[in-house]
């Protein structure tokens, strides 16, 4: 798992990690990065599917509650398959592009 803070963004990129095992170091790591954007790279897995990303719902929820983005990259998914509750895109100037539109949504009072 690589992570880069840039601003108010963290990216972690997931290398070798099942999706499970991901989601549960998040979860523990979650403090240190709950006042940032976030976004989740997962280009690198070879096969993934909507209940893999799915195992990201709460942690997603509980994000995106406390007014911060949330957002997962992967390039393999069919999006019309994940949860309307997760945001996947399937690159990460995308993901940076949507965070930005949030950004400004929040100020405006969105």
């Amino acid at each position: 798992m690589l992570i880069n803070k840039s601003g108010n963004t963290t990216v972690i990129t997931q290398e070798k990690f099942t999706i499970v095992e991901l989601v549960k170091k998040l979860e523990a790591l979650y403090p240190k990065y709950k006042n940032d954007n976030i976004i989740i790279v997962l280009t690198a897995l070879e096969t993934i599917n909507a209940k893999h990303v799915s195992e990201f719902l709460q942690l997603s929820k509980i994000h995106r509650k406390a007014k911060h983005s949330f957002v997962i990259v992967s390039d393999k998914l069919q999006i019309e398959e994940v949860s309307d509750t997760l945001i996947v895109v399937p690159t990460q100037q995308e993901a940076h592009d949507l965070i930005e539109m949030e950004e400004i949504e929040r100020d405006l009072g969105f």
